[in-house]
């Protein structure tokens, strides 16, 4: 039994005569005969009683014609839902994020393009505050952002783990030294941006300080990259700190970016949505997000093997986190 055979019988239903059924259908008046004789050979009864002026259904017409009707219904049902889910796909989503990802945004917005294939991803900057009250208001589908929080309207989803490098003057003595224990930039002034410009990043630095034993000497603010980067690395000498990806990004005469420890800081990333069930190509930009966390994780298995290797250690992999779809910031280690 197919679609179009069906389709044929329900026209002629309607208009009670094979010639005017076969006009509707754009074919010829044959075909429509042909079809609906194959249908009754399947089923092993007449549904139309034919005679030259009439047109009537049979018993066994009258008893198929519901299921008919039904079985037509969903299949255009499921043309609509198709036809829905494609609609969303090549729509365009919105995603809050700043500079100094590095290649971790490269990994999202590819997986997102071999994931969607017409949708279109575009990128927001600005603070944390402003990109999470735009996610609330429905401006912004997603924000990607370091440091957990809480709030009733929004689901925080977690995704990767960045560590934090020191950014150190290169003639110091300490970048000398392939990892930096905290403990030693004790006497070093530390350049960091004010709380409220990033509250996440400003209390892990500071707790991580004290947990090292000591209160930092705070210097002059952190004020943009170029800038901090050129004070450190021509000025009096200082310090501050850089999420990882984005260090790898910035060669910079006079500065070296060295892995901490004791304490190892490290930062994880969030990517914020609204609550409740995401459209299709929200939820593929969520999965092409868990992408880039399982790419890290791998990387992390491979780095993990005992081979011969030189250099600074890598950064710390991130926990992997239980699937659960309703899912950059960062750029830099100034905004969340």
């Amino acid at each position: 039994m197919e679609l179009r055979q069906l389709r044929y019988f329900l026209t002629v239903v309607e208009e009670l005569h094979f010639g005017r059924a076969a006009e509707r259908l754009h074919i010829v008046q044959s075909a429509v005969s042909q079809q609906l004789r194959r249908l009754e050979r399947e089923l092993g009864t007449e549904l139309f009683a034919r005679s030259t002026r009439v047109v009537r259904l049979t018993e066994a017409g009258n008893r198929l014609l519901p299921y008919a009707r039904e079985m037509l219904a969903l299949q255009a049902r499921a043309r609509e839902a198709v036809d829905e889910l494609r609609a969303e796909q090549a729509a365009t989503v919105r995603l809050g994020t700043s500079s100094g990802l590095g290649a971790r945004l490269d990994v999202v917005l590819t997986a997102f393009a071999r994931n969607t294939g017409r949708a279109q991803c575009e990128l927001v900057t600005g603070s944390t505050e402003e990109r999470l009250a735009q996610v609330r208001s429905g401006d912004l589908d997603a924000a990607l952002l370091r440091g957990e929080r809480t709030d009733p309207e929004l689901e925080f989803l977690p995704l990767w783990q960045d560590a934090l490098v020191a950014a150190l003057p290169a003639g110091h003595e300490l970048a000398a030294r392939e990892t930096v224990e905290l403990a030693r930039l004790a006497d070093l002034p530390l350049r960091l941006a004010p709380r409220p410009r990033n509250p996440a990043l400003h209390d892990l630095v500071m707790r991580s300080c004290r947990a090292a034993g000591y209160a930092p000497v705070l210097g002059p603010e952190f004020t943009n990259d170029q800038d901090t980067l050129a004070a450190i690395g021509h000025g009096k000498p200082s310090w501050t700190v850089f999420y990882a990806p984005h260090a790898d990004q910035l060669p910079v005469p006079g500065v070296v970016f060295r892995p901490l420890s004791g304490p190892a800081l490290v930062m994880r990333t969030y990517l914020a949505v609204r609550n409740g069930p995401p459209r299709a190509a929200l939820r593929a930009l969520i999965e092409a997000c868990y992408e880039a966390v399982d790419g890290d994780a791998e990387l992390n298995r491979c780095r993990a093997r005992p081979v011969a290797r030189s250099g600074p250690p890598s950064a710390p992999s991130p926990g992997r986190r239980a699937r659960s779809v309703p899912a950059a910031t960062g750029g830099s280690a100034r905004t969340g």
